[in-house]
């Protein structure tokens, strides 16, 4: 459906939306949209490396992993925000899911 748009009809929907939200609005409203962008790629990416190491952590034997000191793992909401880092709280993620 989107690729069966006209340059016209592309240009009428871009002038209803700087309508609606005005000018000022549309640019703050393209930033949270990039860092959610950036949060939900970060997290993806996250959460595949998790998945990664779970199964290779599977394969050694237990008293290696436990010789091996744990670093407490945070979620971050964008590169190098450190304020709104937060430390992981394991048991919800295994009970969840």
């Amino acid at each position: 459906m989107i690729g069966n748009l006209k340059p016209l009809e592309i240009l009428l929907i871009i002038a209803v939306i700087v309508l609606l939200f005005g000018a000022k609005k549309l640019p703050e409203m393209a930033r949270s949209l990039g860092k959610s962008a950036r949060i939900l790629k970060s997290e993806a990416k996250a959460m595949k490396k998790d998945g990664e190491a779970d199964a290779e952590a599977a394969a050694p034997a237990a008293d290696q992993a436990a010789q091996q000191p744990v670093a407490p793992r945070t979620i971050q909401a964008a590169p190098g925000d450190v304020t709104s880092a937060r430390p992981v709280n394991e048991t919800n993620r295994t009970t969840q899911g």
